[in-house]
C-alpha cells in the first residue's frame, strides 16, 4: 500500500528502470515524412553519414516499437541517478488555492549536470566510442545540453567541442566554467574556428548566434577533423527516442499511486524535453490505451508550433542537414534573444510536428520579456523549494494557468509538467529579471 507521503514524492526502484526505449515512430497516426534532399548542392545524406553516430542515424527510422538499451547504458543511467522522482506539488497547490486540481512535477533537475540532457549524452557517447571516435562535436543554446555532453564525453574519456549561441556564452560564466572543468572546449558561436562562423561574422561581428548557427558550425567542424563525430542535443528522432526513458518512469509512477495525468506539460525549443515525457504517454492514446492532452510551452521569441508552417526545412543555418517536414519559422529567421536561450530555435522535431499536425500536441507561447515566467519561477521556488531553469519554467507558468483555469471552471484535473533542469547557474537572468539586488 502507498502510504499519504509516499504520494508527495513517488520513487522507483533502480530495479524498475525500464529496460527498453519507447519508439513512436510504428504508432503514428501516419508514416513519419521521409527526409528529402534539396535540389542543388551535395547528397545532405551522405554528409549526415561522415559526420554523425551510425547506430543513431540507424535509431532514425527504426520500425520497432521497443528498442533495447544497452546494459552498459543502463548502467550508466543508474550512475547518474535514474529512476528519477515524480512529486506531487502540494505546497504549490496550497499556495494557488487548488482544491479540485492536483500538480505533479518530474525532476529532471536531479542529473549530475542538471537537467535530462544527459538522457541522450550518455548513450550517444557510449555508441561514439563503439564507433572509434575519439572527439564529440556539438552545439548549445542554454548550455544545458553542451553541459551534458561534456560530462558524458569526460565519462567515457572522449574530447569534446562545443560551439556555444554567443548571446548566452557571453553572460553565463559559471556554466563555461563548470563545461571547461569537465575538460570540453568551448567557443562562443558564431566563430573563427569554422568556415560558417567566419562568414556570419564578416556580414556582422555582433552578431548574437542562434542554434542554427551553431548546429552548422558543429557539424563542420566534425566533418574537417578526424575521429570527431556530431552529436545533437534535440530535433532528431533518435534523441527524442533516448528521452522516452522519462515518460516510461513517469507512467510507472504515475500506477503506483493509481493516479492518471489529464494533461501534460513540457517548454519546447526543438522537442527533446517535451517528447521525453510526453510521448510514452501519446503512445498509449494512440494504442487506446488511455485519455491525455498535451500541452507544449513556447516563447513568443521562436513559436514555432503556433506560427511555423508545416513544411520541408532544414534544420540548420548553412543546410548542411538533409531537408525535414517540420513546423518551422524558417532556418534564416533573426530572433531576439531570450534568457530560455534552449527554446530559441526555428523549428520543432519531425515527431512533435506531425503529432502537432494531427492536433494530438497543443502549444502556448508567451511574451519575450519574460516577465510572467520568472515570476512562476519565483512562485515555484518560494514553494516547492528549489529553483527551476528558465526553460523549465515556461512549463511550470502553462501548468500554473491551466491549473487555475480549470479550478475556476470547477474541473478535476491531474497536471503533470515535466521540470527539465534547474535554475541555480542561471541567477543572473533571476537577478536580471527579478530585480533582484
Amino acid at each position: 500500500m502507498v502510504t499519504i507521503m509516499e504520494k508527495s514524492q513517488i520513487t522507483l526502484p533502480v530495479e524498475e528502470l525500464p529496460a527498453k526505449w519507447y519508439n513512436i515512430l510504428p504508432d503514428l497516426p501516419e508514416p513519419l515524412p521521409p527526409p528529402k534532399e534539396p535540389e542543388t548542392g551535395p547528397p545532405r545524406a551522405e554528409f549526415l553519414a561522415r559526420t554523425m553516430i551510425n547506430e543513431c542515424l540507424k535509431q532514425e527510422m527504426a520500425n520497432e516499437r521497443w528498442v533495447l538499451i544497452p546494459e552498459e547504458i543502463r548502467e550508466l543511467y543508474i550512475h547518474m541517478g535514474r529512476p528519477r522522482p515524480l512529486y506531487r506539488a502540494k505546497r504549490l497547490e496550497k499556495r494557488l488555492g487548488l482544491k479540485r486540481v492536483r500538480l505533479y512535477y518530474k525532476r529532471e533537475d536531479l542529473s549530475p549536470t542538471g537537467s535530462h540532457k544527459t538522457n541522450t549524452a550518455v548513450v550517444q557517447a557510449y555508441y561514439a566510442l563503439k564507433e572509434g571516435k575519439t572527439t564529440l562535436s556539438t552545439e548549445t543554446g542554454a548550455g544545458q545540453w553542451g553541459t551534458a555532453l561534456a560530462y558524458a564525453a569526460k565519462l567515457l574519456d572522449l574530447e569534446c567541442v562545443i560551439f556555444w549561441v554567443k548571446s548566452v556564452y557571453d553572460w553565463k560564466v559559471d556554466r563555461r566554467i563548470l563545461m571547461k572543468l569537465l575538460g570540453a572546449k568551448v567557443y562562443s558561436s558564431p566563430s573563427k574556428e569554422t568556415n560558417i562562423g567566419r562568414e556570419v561574422l564578416s556580414k556582422n561581428p555582433n552578431h548574437s548566434g542562434s542554434l542554427g548557427i551553431a548546429i552548422s558550425e558543429g557539424l563542420e567542424y566534425a566533418k574537417t577533423h578526424k575521429g570527431c563525430v556530431y552529436c545533437l542535443g534535440s530535433v532528431l528522432n533518435h534523441v527524442l527516442m533516448h528521452q522516452t526513458i522519462i515518460g516510461l518512469e513517469t507512467i510507472k509512477q504515475f500506477d503506483l499511486i493509481d493516479e492518471k495525468p489529464d494533461l501534460i506539460i513540457g517548454c519546447l525549443g526543438g522537442g527533446s524535453n517535451f517528447g521525453g515525457i510526453a510521448l510514452p504517454f501519446i503512445g498509449e492514446v494512440l494504442r487506446g490505451k488511455r485519455e491525455c492532452e498535451f500541452l507544449a510551452a513556447q516563447s513568443l521569441a521562436a513559436p514555432n508550433l503556433i506560427k511555423g508552417e508545416y513544411r520541408y526545412d532544414f534544420c540548420d543555418v548553412a543546410e548542411h542537414t538533409p531537408l525535414l517536414k517540420i513546423y518551422t519559422l524558417g532556418h534564416k529567421i533573426e530572433m531576439p534573444p531570450i534568457k530560455a536561450d534552449g527554446l530559441r530555435y526555428h523549428a520543432a522535431a519531425p515527431i512533435i510536428s506531425l503529432l502537432r499536425h494531427h492536433n494530438l500536441v497543443k502549444a502556448i507561447a508567451y511574451p519575450i520579456d519574460e516577465k510572467s515566467i520568472f515570476e512562476a519561477a519565483k512562485i515555484f521556488l518560494q514553494n516547492e523549494g528549489w529553483l527551476p531553469a528558465p526553460e523549465s519554467s515556461y512549463a511550470i507558468r502553462a501548468g500554473i494557468d491551466k491549473a487555475l483555469e480549470a479550478e475556476r471552471a470547477g474541473e478535476e484535473k491531474v497536471i503533470c509538467m515535466n521540470i527539465s533542469g534547474h535554475g541555480f547557474l542561471d541567477l543572473m537572468a533571476y537577478k536580471e529579471k527579478l530585480e533582484c539586488r
